[in-house]
């Protein structure tokens, strides 16, 4: 028996827009090539310092939610490449260790990274132990990407749109070393449920069908500002169904749960879930923040997503692609979610606007087309 080709995929948990397209390519990869191919899904900072740990995934936790500004002047200090060199050889030096050891441990054929600050740390330890197989980097960000993703222009790259494909061509990169694909998701949303599933799914989670259903979606960390929108829309007349996906914050969860049992009587709160895309599904309205792989799940579900917020500049061309498109609407306001909300829900033309600029934008799944050329790639 030939014995598997691993495939190391690395990855960080700083937010889900690393890890679940990381988990969806070693889904695809064990599915289609698992008689040749072992995928594995290494966490790059399994091993490493925990005060560096926490800084790095615990900081980004707490800059999202608490001090965005601050996350957004770190994001402009680091386009001044002496800054980016410096922060990144600095964490380099605490991964290091465990990528020697990862190394000896499964002798990889191929290597798939999913979080810039992997990328310094991989290359040094391939340098210095004089190994060389195939390494790709899939730029998570699809229209603006970290400054991160970049330091090392010889890099073969995936990323997901013709706007970063220019972008890098005019930085220096070889637009041979650029492969541009759809965004990588989950094969759940690469298919559409019948109306009767749909109904289906809302009875089974106690859902009314009959009314409409508005979802506050924020991705794994909850939703910044969730409770304020929760007591802006209980403060007028609510006609439809009202969901709230609270991730892993758990005063959020609590807080949501209180408002619910006091006085939001059609609110669900739901904590951590694996079942985001039925609740999305369900829904007709998704108010949310302008994450990669959240914005992009929302639309493949061919629904409309209310952005609130985003963190410039990384997710800035993702609001930007929703407007220009007019498959989202971009409102930092909350106090006029009431308003919006009605005014869709009340003018059927303006809302099937909308899901028509979805369903006409032919939004696919890449992740098929990813596993493929990760796997023929030399």
């Amino acid at each position: 028996m030939n014995k598997k080709s691993k495939y190391l995929l690395l990855y960080l948990k700083t937010g889900s827009g690393h890890l679940a397209p990381a988990k969806s390519i070693a889904k695809i990869l064990e599915k289609n090539f698992g008689d040749e191919i072992e995928p594995i899904l290494i966490d790059g900072f399994e091993k490493t310092n925990k005060i560096v740990k926490w800084i790095i995934e615990g900081g980004y936790r707490t800059l999202q939610s608490k001090a965005k500004w601050f996350y957004e002047t770190l994001y402009a200090v680091y386009k001044f490449n002496f800054i980016a060199q410096t922060n990144s050889r600095l964490i380099s030096i605490f991964v290091k260790p465990y990528f020697r050891e990862i190394f000896k441990t499964y002798k990889p054929r191929k290597i798939i990274i999913f979080h810039f600050f992997l990328i310094e740390p991989l290359y040094e330890v391939m340098s210095e132990i004089k190994i060389t197989i195939p390494v790709i980097t899939v730029v998570t960000d699809p229209y603006t990407a970290h400054p991160l993703w970049f330091l090392r222009k010889d890099q073969n790259f995936i990323i997901f749109s013709e706007r970063l494909k220019n972008w890098c061509i005019h930085k220096g990169i070889n637009k041979e070393n650029i492969h541009l694909f759809s965004f990588i998701l989950n094969d759940k949303f690469s298919k559409t449920l019948k109306a009767d599933d749909v109904l289906k799914i809302k009875r089974e989670m106690g859902f009314d069908n009959k009314k409409k259903v508005v979802l506050i979606l924020g991705g794994g960390d909850g939703m910044p500002q969730g409770l304020k929108i929760l007591k802006t829309l209980n403060k007028t007349i609510i006609d439809f169904e009202l969901a709230i996906i609270c991730g892993q914050n758990k005063t959020l969860f609590q807080k949501a749960t209180q408002l619910k049992e006091k006085n939001i009587y059609n609110l669900k709160v739901f904590g951590y879930v694996d079942f985001i895309y039925e609740l999305l599904t369900i829904s007709d309205l998704v108010i949310t923040k302008c994450g990669a792989s959240t914005f992009m799940e929302i639309l493949m579900c061919k629904k409309i997503p209310i952005i609130i917020n985003y963190i410039w500049e990384q997710e800035k061309g993702n609001m930007e692609f929703l407007i220009e498109k007019r498959m989202g609407i971009y409102e930092p306001n909350i106090k006029k979610l009431p308003q919006l909300i009605s005014g869709l829900f009340d003018d059927e033309n303006i809302y099937s606007k909308y899901i028509e600029n979805i369903n006409n934008g032919n939004l696919k799944n890449g992740s098929e087309e990813v596993s493929l050329f990760i796997k023929e790639f030399h």
